[in-house]
């Protein structure tokens, strides 16, 4: 039962982590974010104005024409 409703009622922590994966998309302009929403008119490489989702005219958009941008950057810190 608990499982169950880790599932529907999810934590402040995977709540946290989602918002972060979007952001971090947008921010490198991968997948869908590479376009710009033809819903909402933001440019690439920026959040859509529907909170936590991708319009899906934007995601067709990218389905179409998808960018070939390479690598994802390393995100990783030097220790010293």
């Amino acid at each position: 039962m608990i499982a169950l409703l880790s599932a529907v009622i999810p934590s402040p922590a995977a709540d946290a982590a989602h918002d972060a994966a979007h952001e971090t998309a947008a921010r490198f302009r991968h997948g869908a974010y590479s376009v710009s929403c033809p819903t909402c008119h933001v440019p690439a490489g920026s959040l859509c104005l529907a909170r936590r989702s991708i319009h899906a005219a934007r995601r067709d958009l990218y389905r179409q024409n998808p960018k070939t941008t390479g690598l994802v950057p390393l995100l990783v810190g030097r220790g010293r």
